[in-house]
C-alpha cells in the first residue's frame, strides 16, 4: 500500500480527507441539531420522514420513511430486532464493506457475532491495555510536552484510535496514513460514491495480502484471531474477513476519535469539572458516559421494518425505513434533567450511544479502554490544560457524525 510521498504530504493528504468527510457530513458551521430534536420530541415519539437527513435521495419509489426521536422509541427499535431489520444496510453496506454482521439477522447474526466477539476478548484487552494503547497513548503525549500548545484533535483524538486499530490488525507503521486516509474516503461514501468505492477496492487489494500472510505464519493481531475462529464448525470467510476489516476503522476510530474529543471539549469548556475529574480520577468513568451522552458521535442508524406495525401511534407498513436518532433520543428529557447541559455529577443512567440489543457495539470496550488511557496520560502529563484563550472559541459541528474539528489547548 505504501506510496513514494512524504510523511508531510501523507499527514496533509489525510486533513484533506478529513476536511472533505466532515463538509459531506454536515459539520460546516456551529448549528446545533438539538433544538429541532426537542421540538420533534414534543410533537411525538415517531415521525413520518427523515427530516434531518438528505442520504437518501435516490430511494425507490414508493419508499417510505420513518423517524424515532425519543429514549424509548429508539430503544424500542433496537431491542426488536425482528421487527425492525438491519437488512435495509445490505444494499448500502456490502458494495462497500462486502459481507458484515450488520446486515445478519438470527440465526445467523447470533453465530457470526460470536466469531467476531473472538476478536475482542477480555483477556485480550487486558494486553492491549498494557503492552499496546498505553504506550501509543504515552509517546503521542509526551511528544507534546514541550511544547506547550496543540490542537488535541489533530495531535491526540484523531490519530490514536486510528493507530490503535491498525496495531490490532497488525499493519506496519509506514502503512497507517494511507490505510487512513482511504478508511475516510471510505466513510465519506453520502457525498463522494466513487472515491469511496476506490478505496474500497484498495482496501480489500491491500487486506487479501495481509489475511493470506496470516495464514501462512499466524501472528498475534485480529487477522489471525479470526482466521482461526471457529463455532461448531462455522468459520468466517475470507470475504467475511476482509468486510470485518473495513468496516472496523470507520465503526471503531471514527466514532472514538469524535468521543474523545468531545468529551475533552465538555470538560474544558467547564473547568470546575476538568478540576475534579483530574483530582479524582474515580469520576473519569462517568465522565466518559456524559460525554457520549452528550455528544453522541455517531447520531443516525437505520432499519427497516418487516412487517405491518402500529408503533408509537404511528401505522408503519411492512418494509418501511426508519432512522433511529441516537443524539435525540440521549438528549430526551423525559429521561435526564437539563440534558442539553454537560454534566459529569448527574445521576448515572445508560444512555443509548453504543447501540442496544443484538446489534450493539461490538468495540465499546475498547472504545472506553482508550478513553481512559488518553484522559487519564492527559491529566498527568499535561497539568494546566486548559483552552487556549488566543485560539477562536471551539464548537462541536455535524449532523449526522459530531465532534468539534479543533480544540487549541495550552498548559503549563
Amino acid at each position: 500500500m505504501t506510496e513514494p510521498t512524504t510523511a508531510d504530504e501523507l499527514s496533509q493528504e489525510v486533513k484533506d480527507a478529513q476536511a472533505k468527510f466532515d463538509a459531506g457530513m454536515g459539520a460546516d458551521g456551529d448549528a446545533s441539531p438539538y433544538p429541532m430534536f426537542a421540538e420533534l420530541r414534543a410533537a411525538a415519539p415517531v415521525h413520518p420522514g427523515w427530516r434531518e437527513m438528505g442520504i437518501l435521495e435516490n430511494a425507490a419509489e414508493g419508499q417510505q420513511f420513518f423517524s424515532a426521536y425519543t429514549f424509548e422509541a429508539v430503544k424500542a427499535v433496537f431491542t426488536d430486532n425482528r421487527t425492525f431489520s438491519t437488512k435495509c444496510y445490505e444494499a448500502i453496506v456490502r458494495p462497500l464493506q462486502g459481507p458484515t454482521i450488520l446486515e445478519m439477522q438470527d440465526p445467523e447474526h447470533a453465530v457470526y457475532r460470536r466469531l467476531h466477539e473472538f476478536a475482542f476478548a477480555r483477556s485480550s484487552m487486558r494486553r492491549w491495555e498494557s503492552e499496546l494503547v498505553r504506550p501509543l497513548v504515552e509517546r503521542t503525549v509526551d511528544r507534546l510536552r514541550d511544547r506547550r500548545s496543540a490542537d488535541l484533535v489533530e495531535d491526540v483524538f484523531m490519530p490514536i484510535p486510528v493507530r490503535v486499530i491498525a496495531a490490532l490488525i497488525g499493519l506496519p507503521e509506514s502503512d497507517i496514513p494511507m490505510f487512513h486516509r482511504l478508511a475516510i474516503d471510505l466513510l465519506g461514501f453520502h457525498s463522494d460514491m466513487e472515491s469511496a468505492m476506490t478505496a474500497s477496492a484498495k482496501l480489500k487489494e491491500y487486506f487479501v495480502g495481509i489475511l493470506a500472510d496470516r495464514r501462512r505464519a499466524p501472528q498475534d493481531d485480529m487477522v489471525t484471531v479470526l482466521a482461526e475462529a471457529d463455532i461448531d464448525g462455522v468459520r468466517m470467510s475470507d470475504e467475511q474477513i476482509y468486510g470485518f476489516m473495513r468496516n472496523l476503522l470507520p465503526a471503531g476510530a471514527e466514532t472514538t476519535s469524535r468521543s474523545t474529543a468531545s468529551l475533552a471539549f465538555g470538560l474544558l469548556s467547564h473547568p470546575e469539572q476538568l478540576a475534579a475529574v483530574t483530582a479524582d480520577r474515580e469520576l473519569l468513568p462517568q465522565a466518559i458516559e456524559e460525554g457520549i451522552r452528550w455528544e453522541t458521535p455517531l447520531l443516525n442508524f437505520m432499519r427497516e421494518t418487516t412487517a405491518d406495525i402500529e408503533f408509537f401511534g404511528v401505522p408503519i407498513p411492512a418494509g418501511s425505513t426508519i432512522a433511529v436518532n441516537l443524539g435525540s433520543a440521549n438528549h430526551d428529557d423525559a429521561r435526564w434533567d437539563r440534558p442539553e447541559e454537560f454534566d459529569v455529577f448527574r445521576d448515572r443512567k445508560p444512555h443509548i450511544g453504543f447501540g442496544h440489543g443484538a446489534h450493539v457495539c461490538l468495540g465499546m470496550h475498547l472504545a472506553r479502554l482508550e478513553s481512559t488511557m488518553i484522559f487519564n496520560t492527559l491529566f498527568d502529563r499535561l497539568p494546566g490544560l486548559r483552552l487556549d484563550p488566543d485560539a477562536p472559541p471551539p464548537f462541536v459541528s455535524g449532523t449526522y457524525f459530531r465532534s468539534p474539528q479543533h480544540l487549541r489547548v495550552v498548559w503549563d
